[in-house]
């Protein structure tokens, strides 16, 4: 099956785009991460080479990073259709699947899961928010407003899923123009600004549409496509998971993260940080050696501090 993997970034996200690919290619990925980027390019993306619309980084004999600079004036995080649906029109019509990760993901399976996955369908992980029965009135309300504006709701759902990662199959890419088109309709409506991903307004007041995620999970309502879907367990959000590590919100994102600090006050590293520095490393070096050294021995003492100082449950 020929694949590819996409994100998009912006800021320090970079950080988290070399530790997903770093942890990709080690459980076995081979070929193109395209990056979707706003601002300046890595530091860490040296020799550059520029193809037709994108500039190339190495990262081995067998992947590399193909960064493309986005005009958009959205939320990165309301582009990701956008995006997925543009590197199908132009830059890799030939791929038979896109895998779309956040950068704020870390890997931890073989690729060859991935590609087995999709190949049952749409792949979804699903949300900490996990259980949102069909009957569940914001699910209605999201029903109401797809009706009210020309949609039919092809099937009812009673989990919500992540919209930080997504693998589609070729022949249900219409579900990302859905997932546009609702975000966008969602803005002419009043009921969203596609430049701030959270805005408050949008949360407490019906049709309840949040963020990209629940315009994600409409679209879904609005077709038949077989999906292929885990739970919550998929992104570490519960404990036993063994695809991927999530660092959500409200989480201190790894690389921002002051471990020994957070430990004395009753946060221990987490498996994400744990994992964040350990694909820090190779083949994409995203620090210094002195640096590495320094955060490894923070999560070994920070670790032990763990032990001992618990923050209380909320």
């Amino acid at each position: 099956m020929k694949t590819a993997i996409c994100t998009v970034f912006e800021k320090d996200y970079h950080y988290g785009v070399g530790a997903l690919v770093n942890s990709l290619h080690y459980h076995g990925f081979k070929g193109i991460c395209w990056a979707g980027y706003r601002g300046k390019l890595p530091r860490w993306a040296k020799y550059l080479k520029t193809g037709a619309g994108y500039e190339e980084f190495s990262v081995s004999a067998d992947c590399a990073i193909r960064f493309i600079e986005l005009k958009t004036g959205k939320h990165l995080g309301f582009y990701k259709p956008n995006f997925m649906s543009l590197l199908w029109q132009k830059y890799c019509p030939d791929m038979e699947a896109l895998f779309y990760f956040d950068p704020d993901i870390v890997n931890k399976c073989k690729w060859n899961f991935y590609e087995n996955w999709v190949s049952r369908g749409i792949a979804l992980c699903g949300d900490s928010w996990y259980l949102v029965p069909a009957n569940h009135p914001r699910r209605l309300a999201w029903k109401e407003f797809a009706e009210s504006n020309g949609f039919i709701c092809e099937r009812q759902l009673d989990h919500h899923y992540n919209s930080g990662f997504i693998g589609v199959p070729k022949q249900y890419q219409s579900l990302l123009t859905t997932w546009q088109n609702l975000q966008e309709i969602g803005e002419k409506l009043g009921y969203i600004d596609l430049t701030d991903l959270y805005g408050s307004r949008s949360f407490n007041f019906p049709p309840y549409l949040y963020g990209d995620q629940t315009y994600l999970n409409l679209a879904l309502m609005l077709n038949n496509y077989p999906l292929s879907t885990v739970g919550p367990d998929g992104m570490d959000f519960i404990p036993g998971g063994t695809i991927m590590s999530h660092a959500t919100v409200p989480n201190v994102k790894p690389w921002r993260k002051k471990l020994m600090l957070s430990a004395l006050l009753g946060s221990a590293p987490s498996i994400t940080d744990k994992l964040y520095w350990k694909h820090s490393y190779t083949p994409i070096k995203l620090y210094s050696s002195a640096k590495l050294i320094q955060q490894n021995l923070e999560i070994l003492f920070g670790s032990a501090i763990g032990r001992f100082i618990r923050r209380a449950p909320m």
